[in-house]
């Protein structure tokens, strides 16, 4: 009997991974850590698990899917909406899974209402927190032998403000002498959460950026029923060969190919090409991509703003109000921001040697072997795409650029960090207050033309690309 029972508990894990599998692709080594951990459901669990990776590498989504097909007690809690630790506190005691009128009869609720007949649990510290928490698990019956599990997504929002909540949720475990296990799901390292003594390290897991195949497969499962799976297939390669060397984040990758399928199946529905003529295929997507490109990560319309000016420029092709990107060709700057996104884009897109040759006074002009070697060169800095460059050669570019004397002050520092949150520019490293922050110029040619000739600056005499 010992031994049909235990190929029936191997038939359901069996059969238990393999809708995991299927349900939740490329992160199968994660889904037989988590499974490992977790265990059966009297099973006793590590107080804390701390699960990390980029965005969009399926951190939250794998979580959900196997507590959900383990059938484990759990709540997910999104630190972003929690405020404060008030709210977190009556957030996880009013929403634990279970019955909860019990605590009608023991005393412990302070508001009752009335219509959905539920109660409301008030908690205003850790301390009464911990007690409530104890008498809540206590009085759900099929908690008493089983564990439960407290999701912290977001989880870098619980180092503002109470310093001792972090802590204190490490080891609930340990406070509480319950079967908890509180997990925490962050976009940065466990190393950034550390800022005192007395922390409890807790078990790390890491979720690394897909692949491209494996964005490939993901993608693949967005496909229409009404498309072939030769040609949708054919179609998501052609996008990640395109967006893959700028973008890893999933969710903008399918947003863009849920945006750009009609243009790519346009010529097959008009019977002008058919599956295999893939270079027809790719020379209507084609300009369609590249425009898109221009506006990875930014929203500067919504998708049906966007259909809209794709299907006026089918159109009109000419029409240059069309062409023209509405949301950021009439963004209004500061004057000495302006200065400081056309130094920005300059060391984006310069090499650094020319730096001097380019800016500082009676450098003189550029040599004919210069030029040869120049011309020789395989692509230019453009096709590259921007180069990071330092803060100080920034300023170095913007003081020799902008008109009259400028002294440094806080008020430039403000201004480049305005940019930074308008992603204009964007910044690389420097999290730890030691190293010097890095940044990219994230904006066109024809989007810095325009800001160049509204301070009467002729950008073009700078770039290296068009000397």
């Amino acid at each position: 009997m010992a031994s049909s029972h235990q190929k029936e508990d191997l038939q359901e894990s069996n059969d238990k991974d393999f809708s995991l599998d299927t349900n939740v692709l490329c992160r199968k080594d994660q889904i037989n850590t988590l499974i490992s951990l977790f265990g059966q459901q009297s099973h006793m669990t590590p107080g804390s698990l701390f699960v990390y990776g980029h965005t969009s590498t399926g951190k939250t989504h794998t979580l959900q899917a196997v507590l959900t097909h383990l059938k484990l007690p759990h709540l997910f809690v999104n630190c972003i909406e929690c405020v404060n630790a008030r709210f977190l506190f009556e957030y996880i005691l009013n929403n634990l899974p279970g019955n909860l009128n019990d605590l009608k009869e023991n005393g412990e609720a302070k508001e009752v209402d009335e219509e959905r007949e539920t109660v409301y649990i008030s908690c205003d510290d850790m301390s009464e927190f911990v007690r409530l928490i104890v008498k809540s698990v206590s009085s759900i019956s099929f908690l008493s032998n089983q564990t439960l599990y407290l999701v912290f997504d977001k989880a870098e929002r619980l180092r503002e403000g109470n310093h001792h909540l972090l802590p204190a949720m490490l080891r609930l475990q340990e406070l509480t002498k319950l079967n908890i296990c509180t997990i925490f799901i962050s976009e940065i390292v466990w190393e950034k959460f550390r800022f005192g003594t007395g922390f409890c390290e807790p078990l790390c897991l890491h979720f690394p950026d897909y692949s491209r195949q494996e964005l490939q497969d993901i993608m693949f499962r967005d496909r229409p029923i009404s498309c072939d799976e030769n040609v949708y297939n054919l179609y998501v390669s052609i996008v990640l060969s395109v967006f893959h060397l700028v973008c890893r984040d999933l969710r903008e990758l399918r947003h863009l190919t849920r945006l750009n399928l009609p243009y790519f199946m346009e010529p097959i529905e008009s019977g002008e090409a058919t599956n295999s003529d893939t270079k027809k295929l790719w020379r209507n997507i084609e300009p369609h991509l590249k425009k898109a490109l221009q506006t990875v990560y930014l929203r500067e319309v919504s998708s049906r703003q966007w259909e809209q000016l794709q299907q006026a420029y089918l159109d009109d092709p000419d029409a240059e109000d069309l062409k023209a990107n509405p949301a950021r060709s009439h963004i209004e700057l500061p004057f000495y921001s302006k200065f400081l996104l056309i130094a920005a884009y300059l060391a984006s897109y310069n090499p650094a040697k020319y730096d001097r040759r380019l800016f500082a006074k009676y450098a003189g002009k550029i040599s004919r072997r210069a030029k040869l070697v120049k011309k020789k060169e395989r692509a230019s800095n453009h096709l590259l795409g921007p180069k990071m460059f330092p803060i100080d050669r920034l300023m170095a570019i913007f003081y020799s650029i902008v008109e009259g004397k400028v002294f440094p002050s806080s008020l430039i520092s403000v201004q480049i960090t305005s940019l930074v949150s308008l992603h204009l520019l964007c910044q690389i490293g420097a999290d730890d207050r030691i190293s010097t922050p890095k940044y990219k110029c994230m904006v066109s040619l024809d989007f810095i033309r325009a800001i160049s000739r509204t301070v009467q600056f002729d950008v073009m005499k700078y770039l290296y690309d068009f000397l």
